[in-house]
C-alpha cells in the first residue's frame, strides 16, 4: 500500500474538490486530490451538466475564480475554434446558443480548461492528483480523521493523511467512511419545519440521477442503435403523477405539474434564444435546450450538426439510489440508468413523432467525443443529490422560499461565506414524489453548513453541505458548489496558517471577520445586492 502526506486533503474532484485544491494550493498549502474519473470537473465534465446558472451571472453572483473559469472557457472557444464575427466578438460568447445557460458548451472543453489550472500547481509540486481513485476506508481518533484510503482502477490502495480532509465526493463518501454524522433523503417537518417536507421523514427517498448523452443529428443516415433489451418494460413505465409514460415527450411542468408536450426537432432553426431562467426555463424545445455546439455560432460548413445533451427528465432513474448500496445493487442502478437513457435515445430513432407525419429520427447520432467516451453516454451518472452534513448551520426551505420570505429575501447570515441562487428544483425521486418546485430568493451560504457538529478536520466542500433535502435543490448548483469547495480550501489553508481550527473561525465574530477579509481579498462575494427572486 502506497502512502501519501499531505496538508490538505481533497476527496473528491467535482467542482467544489477542484476549487477547494486550488484555493488551498494558491493559499501554499501541500494538497492531494483524488477523484474516481480520469476528467476533474464533476457534473461540470464527467457527468455532462453545461452550468445551472441564475440570471445574473455575467454581472455578479459568483466567486472570482468561477468567473475565470467561466471566462477560459469561452477563450478556449475563441482561440481555437472558427466562429463568426459576431460570435466573437460577443462577451457573452455561448458556444452551444443553449436556452438552459448563458454558456452552454462542451463538456470536454471544461474538462481541457480545469486541467490548464491545475497544471501549474501540479508543476509546482503543490498539488497531487489522483486520478480513477475512488475512497474505501477512513481513520479516526476521537474527533479527527487522520487517515483516507483510496483504490484505483487496478485495486491498488494509497492511504492518504493530512490535518484536514475535506468531502468533495458525489455522494459524501467520505462522511460515511469516517464517521462523520450526517443525513440522506427526505428530513420531516417536525424536524426541519419546511412547508414542502412530509411528515414522515424518508432517508431513503432521494432525486433521481441521471445518465446524461451527447447527440447529433445527420440527415439521411441511419445510427439506429440495437432495440435495448429491457426497452418493452422501461418504455411503458408511467411515473407517479405522470400522463403517461416517462419514455416520451409529454411530461408534467416542474413548475406548475401541468402536462406539457416537448417539441424536438433536430437542427431546427430556433430563432434568438432567451438563456434566462427566470424569464423561461428553456425546457419546452428540447433540442436547444442543453445544445452545447450551435451551427449558427460557427462559420458556415463547419459544423455538419449541432450538437445537444439529453439530460431531461424522461431519463430520470428513479428505481434506486446509489447512496448506501452495496457494490451488486451499485452496479445494478448503474445499468438501469443507462438503459433507461438507452431506450430513450431508441425512441427517439423509431418512435418520435416528426412534423411530416412520420415516426423516429434515425439520423441521431451519438457523439462520444463531447463526453470524453466511445460510446457517446458521459463518464459518470449526473449525481443531483449527495449524503448531507449534520453541519452547525442547516439550511431550511423557510430560509429562502420566496413565497415565505417574499420582498424581504432570504435569510441573512452573520458567516455569510458566498452567495447563490436557484429555484428549489427538486426532480421526481426514488420515492415516487413528483417535481417539487419553489420560487427561491437570491441566498447566502453559512460557514456553518460547512462545519461538522462533532469533527473538528473535515468541511464540506461540495453539494453535501449543511442543506436539507429540499433546499439541496438550490445549492447544489453549479456556482454554489464552487464557492462551497473554494472557502472549504481557503478556510483549512487559513487554519493551518494560524493554528486556529474551523470551528474556532466560525464561533469567534473576530476571527471570522480576519476570515472574511481574506475571502473579499479572493473576490469571494458573501451578499447580493438588492435584487428579487424567481
Amino acid at each position: 500500500m502506497a502512502e501519501l502526506d499531505a496538508d490538505i486533503a481533497v476527496i473528491g474532484g467535482g467542482l467544489g474538490g477542484v476549487a477547494a485544491a486550488l484555493a488551498a494550493a494558491e493559499s501554499g498549502a501541500r494538497v492531494v486530490l483524488t477523484e474516481e474519473s480520469d476528467w476533474l470537473g464533476g457534473q461540470l465534465t464527467s457527468q455532462g451538466v453545461p452550468p445551472d446558472e441564475h440570471a445574473w451571472i455575467e454581472q455578479f453572483g459568483c466567486t472570482r475564480s468561477y468567473r475565470r473559469l467561466r471566462n477560459e472557457i469561452r477563450d478556449h472557444y475563441r482561440r481555437w475554434y472558427p466562429l463568426t464575427a459576431e460570435a466573437a466578438a460577443d462577451p457573452y460568447l455561448n458556444p452551444g446558443d443553449g436556452r438552459v445557460s448563458r454558456l452552454c458548451h462542451e463538456p470536454r472543453v471544461a474538462a481541457l480548461v480545469i486541467e490548464s489550472l491545475v497544471g501549474p500547481l501540479i508543476a509546482a509540486g503543490r498539488l497531487t492528483v489522483l486520478r480513477e481513485h475512488r475512497p474505501v476506508a477512513a481513520a479516526a481518533d476521537g474527533d479527527r480523521v487522520t487517515a483516507v484510503t483510496v483504490r484505483d482502477l487496478a485495486g491498488v490502495e494509497t492511504t492518504v493523511t493530512a490535518p484536514y480532509f475535506l468531502d468533495a465526493t458525489e455522494l459524501g463518501d467520505l462522511l460515511a467512511l469516517a464517521g462523520v454524522e450526517h443525513v440522506t433523503g427526505f428530513e420531516s417537518r417536525d424536524v426541519t419545519g419546511e412547508p414542502s417536507a412530509p411528515d414522515v421523514a424518508q432517508p431513503d427517498n432521494q432525486q433521481a440521477m441521471s445518465w446524461i448523452f451527447a447527440l447529433e443529428h445527420r440527415d439521411g443516415e441511419d445510427h439506429t442503435i440495437d432495440r435495448p433489451a429491457d426497452y418493452a418494460r422501461i418504455a411503458s413505465f408511467v411515473p407517479n403523477g405522470w400522463p403517461g409514460p416517462q419514455v416520451g415527450l409529454t411530461a408534467p411542468d416542474p413548475r406548475t405539474l401541468e402536462t406539457v408536450t416537448r417539441q424536438f426537432l433536430p437542427n431546427a432553426e430556433t430563432g434568438p434564444v432567451v438563456a434566462d431562467q427566470s424569464k423561461d426555463p428553456g425546457d419546452k424545445e428540447l433540442w436547444a435546450f442543453r445544445r452545447v455546439l450551435s451551427r449558427r455560432v460557427f462559420r458556415p460548413g463547419f459544423l455538419a450538426s449541432d450538437v445537444t445533451l439529453v439530460n431531461w427528465p424522461m431519463i430520470d432513474y428513479l428505481d434506486g439510489s446509489l447512496i448506501g448500496a452495496d457494490e451488486q445493487e451499485r452496479q445494478r442502478h448503474l445499468a438501469g440508468a443507462r438503459e433507461l437513457s438507452r431506450s430513450m435515445l431508441y425512441w427517439l430513432q423509431t418512435e418520435a413523432p416528426r412534423p411530416d407525419g412520420g415516426t423516429g429520427w434515425p439520423g441521431l447520432r451519438l457523439r462520444g467525443d463531447v463526453l470524453g467516451t466511445e460510446d457517446g453516454f458521459a463518464k459518470l451518472p449526473y449525481i443531483r443529490e449527495s449524503r448531507r452534513l449534520a453541519a452547525r448551520t442547516t439550511i431550511v426551505e423557510q430560509d429562502l422560499s420566496y413565497a415565505v420570505r417574499g420582498d424581504a429575501g432570504a435569510r441573512s447570515y452573520p458567516d455569510s461565506v458566498g452567495v447563490g441562487m436557484y429555484r428549489i428544483d427538486l426532480h421526481p425521486s426514488t420515492g415516487g414524489d413528483n417535481y417539487i418546485d419553489v420560487a427561491s430568493c437570491p441566498f447566502q451560504i453559512p460557514l456553518g453548513a460547512l462545519l461538522p457538529v462533532r469533527v473538528t478536520n473535515v468541511l464540506a466542500a461540495a453539494k453535501n453541505l449543511g442543506t436539507t433535502h429540499i433546499t439541496n435543490g438550490c445549492y447544489r448548483l453549479h456556482p454554489v458548489e464552487w464557492n462551497v469547495g473554494e472557502v472549504a480550501g481557503r478556510l483549512a489553508a487559513h487554519c493551518l496558517a494560524t493554528g486556529r481550527s474551523p470551528g474556532e473561525v466560525g464561533e469567534k465574530p473576530e476571527l471570522f471577520a480576519e476570515f472574511s477579509t481574506l475571502l473579499d481579498q479572493a473576490g469571494v462575494e458573501t451578499a447580493w445586492p438588492e435584487i428579487k427572486g424567481y
